[in-house]
């Protein structure tokens, strides 16, 4: 059975730490997270495969990790360089500097707001979905995607053409 776990982590890894990294905007942050959320799995894995859906289970895991440790005063107060790790920026259409900076908008948003945001459009989850990781009601996933994209457009100064409110 640990075989498996490793085959999953092995296989989902990166994906998690991209997650992270985009909650957290730290990567050494965001490793902290997988970390923490892969020892806490180790120790239920046996369960979490008998109920099935793992994936739903880790994300879930590594949201509520990141919102603990935003939670602590001493992580507040700490302040990491503006290093902006590209590789976790998917390429795309949008320059490097535009993607960098919209990295930068993410972390400026509220931890919910960005929770949101990056679970629907990077994880490319429904809202249901969402609303069940983040343990809230869909209207709630719905006003903080709404309130973070108009936060982004306004810091970003973008028009985007086809996202709605």
């Amino acid at each position: 059975m640990r075989e498996d776990f490793a085959e999953f982590v092995v296989a989902r890894q990166s994906q998690w730490l991209r997650t992270a990294h985009l909650l957290s905007g730290d990567r050494q942050f965001a490793e902290d997270i997988v970390q923490q959320s892969l020892e806490k799995l180790y120790v239920v894995w046996p369960k979490v495969v008998g109920v099935g859906a793992p994936d739903a289970y880790v994300r879930k895991m590594i949201l509520n990790v990141y919102l603990s440790e935003t939670r602590r005063a001493w992580r507040r107060r700490e302040r990491t360089s503006e290093d902006v790790a590209p590789a976790v920026v998917q390429p795309g259409s949008a320059p490097l500097d535009d993607r960098i900076d919209l990295v930068r908008a993410l972390g400026a948003l509220p931890r919910r707001q960005r929770a949101a945001l990056i679970l629907r459009f990077a994880e490319d989850l429904s809202v249901a979905e969402t609303a069940a990781v983040m343990g809230c009601a869909e209207g709630t996933v719905k006003a903080h995607t709404a309130a973070g994209i108009k936060a982004l457009r306004r810091s970003m100064d973008l028009h985007c053409v086809g996202v709605t409110e």
